[in-house]
């Protein structure tokens, strides 16, 4: 069979698959978690570049059952995801992830799956400033990950770092991009030390401190107003990566002996996450539901809920002297999320 052959199977296949489950109304966001031994997508040591906080298996976790799992959505099957696929799609275009270290989980996840894809291809990664560019020259893709963990600005005052809830200078990096994909919500819950900000102001007013999810719907209504002001979306498409959940707190999942996600090694079970929805999710789906210009909710909050086997936990950056429930392990979650991006993407 020649290559133009297999090609175009390829492409039929896949456009199939694209116009099964749209056409379906599936919601890819409402399923379960399935035991699949071709899981992992790929082997950590096949991604050199992988951060040090992420790559559990390096780090000595002595488990692999988390690596099995397979999301299946519960009216429809995922499309195998098809790195090729994805580089042709995007070819001549840039990806840019914005947010805090969860976006950074996501990103990285993404360009490993891409360079397993294409193992012989060249490809460049940079970083300047707050700016990591992932390149694949042959296919003039370029995947970058702008770390902006709030959205909206802090600036150095007088009286200190102020967080403004309704200024977004930022945005102009943000121009001129084809796939944007945004995140934002752990870093407003930080308080004390790691705190990144002084004071809070909106527009005349300056608050020592306000309700941490009342800031987090005043900035989204600013990022909102940008996206509505500033994105012709013929040109790009945006996407808000869901609130990714962190599994502190063992009651939630009804395991209340347990010591926060340590020692996980298998997802909830089901279709139902014990602990309900999350409610920074809730007031991020109000948000969009307001704005003008599309945005797709990349809804990965409910899936990676269940997923309490999928952190660090002692395996992180931190190793025994801290406990990462928080980001997750890759090769793992994140690569699901990819794979519900992708499946988005390749329905046009």
């Amino acid at each position: 069979m020649g290559s133009f052959t297999i090609s175009f199977v390829l492409f039929l296949t896949l456009f199939i698959q694209a116009r099964g489950f749209a056409k379906s109304g599936c919601d890819l966001f409402q399923g379960n978690w399935v035991y699949d031994d071709a899981y992992p997508l790929y082997e950590n040591s096949q991604c050199p570049f992988i951060e040090k906080e992420f790559n559990c298996q390096n780090n000595g976790r002595p488990d692999k059952l988390y690596l099995k799992y397979r999301w299946q959505p519960t009216g429809c099957n995922l499309p195998r995801f098809n790195g090729k696929d994805f580089l042709r799609r995007h070819r001549g275009k840039s990806i840019m992830f914005v947010g805090d270290s969860l976006s950074l989980n996501q990103w990285q996840s993404l360009t490993c799956m891409l360079h397993i894809a294409v193992p012989q291809a060249q490809y460049t990664l940079e970083k300047t400033g707050l700016l990591s560019t992932f390149t694949f020259p042959a296919y003039d893709v370029k995947l970058m990950f702008s770390r902006n963990a709030l959205l909206v600005d802090i600036v150095s005052q007088s009286i200190g770092r102020v967080l403004k809830l309704d200024s977004i200078e930022a945005g102009q990096t943000w121009k001129g991009i084809d796939v944007l994909i945004f995140d934002s919500w752990h870093w407003w819950l930080h308080t004390g030390r790691k705190q990144p900000w002084d004071f809070i102001q909106e527009g005349y007013h300056t608050f020592r401190d306000m309700d941490r999810l009342v800031a987090y719907e005043k900035a989204l209504n600013t990022w909102a107003k940008w996206v509505n002001d500033n994105v012709d979306h013929t040109k790009t498409r945006v996407f808000f990566q869901g609130v990714s959940p962190d599994h502190l707190n063992a009651e939630e999942w009804g395991e209340p002996g347990a010591n926060s996600c340590e020692g996980q090694t298998r997802p909830v079970l089901g279709f139902k996450y014990p602990g309900g929805p999350h409610p920074a999710e809730l007031v991020l789906e109000k948000v969009i539901g307001t704005m003008e210009k599309p945005v797709y909710l990349l809804n990965i909050t409910t899936l990676s809920q269940m997923r309490k086997d999928g952190h660090p936990s002692v395996y992180g950056f931190g190793g025994h002297r801290g406990m990462d429930c928080s980001h997750w392990c890759l090769s793992g979650v994140p690569d699901t999320w990819n794979e519900l991006l992708y499946a988005i993407l390749i329905q046009d």
